[in-house]
């Protein structure tokens, strides 16, 4: 009975994930984990609520890529969903999440207006690692006061970002402008510490 319940769950939770823009990896990912999928749904529509304040409130810089705004977004999210969910799972479905980015990368398809790369790949699991160490720090803090422990390790450099200069474009760990000519998954940008 246990069997035929975890069956029709997952095909119910298959179909329910079609609307999703998730990749094939994400998709697996939920249908393995249905529950931790579906508290991941719940808590990311209000974690978005508090992220679209944080764009409209500038607390951060407008990098969604790359960005002390990006480094945000993998370390609350993962945090919020590491208040409820075992992280070994959590870790898992960041891992989906990069090997999709990898798959839009062959594909020539843009996250967030840029192709992603390695670089950016790194970055987000180190921010999700961070996210995990935060909420076992904070497993009863509130989102709003999660949200605010995140800014603040992300102003002391707790997380980490892709270098930039001061116009904004990415440079290599010397300073060098990073002129991107054609498509490359391992590129030349470098990751600091998110209060530099």
């Amino acid at each position: 009975m246990k069997l035929v319940f975890t069956i029709l769950l997952s095909v119910l939770f298959s179909f329910f994930i079609k609307s999703q823009k998730l990749s094939s990896y994400e998709k697996c990912w939920a249908i393995q984990h249905p529950f931790a999928a579906t508290n991941v749904k719940k808590i990311s529509k209000r974690c978005f609520k508090i992220y679209n304040k944080i764009i409209f409130n500038k607390e951060l810089d407008a990098y969604s890529n790359g960005g002390t705004l990006d480094a945000f977004r993998h370390v609350f999210f993962m945090a919020a969903f590491a208040q409820k969910i075992k992280v070994k799972k959590l870790s898992k479905l960041g891992i989906a999440h990069e090997k999709g980015n990898y798959k839009q990368y062959l594909k020539n398809e843009f996250e967030n207006n840029e192709l992603p790369d390695s670089i950016a790949t790194v970055m987000d699991l180190k921010n999700n690692t961070l996210g995990f160490f935060i909420a076992q720090k904070h497993k009863t803090k509130s989102l709003e006061e999660l949200a605010q422990v995140v800014i603040m390790a992300i102003k002391n450099g707790e997380a980490v970002i892709v270098k930039r200069n001061k116009s904004g474009n990415y440079i290599d760990c010397i300073g060098n402008i990073i002129v991107f000519t054609t498509k490359k998954w391992v590129t030349a940008k470098c990751l600091v510490a998110s209060n530099n």
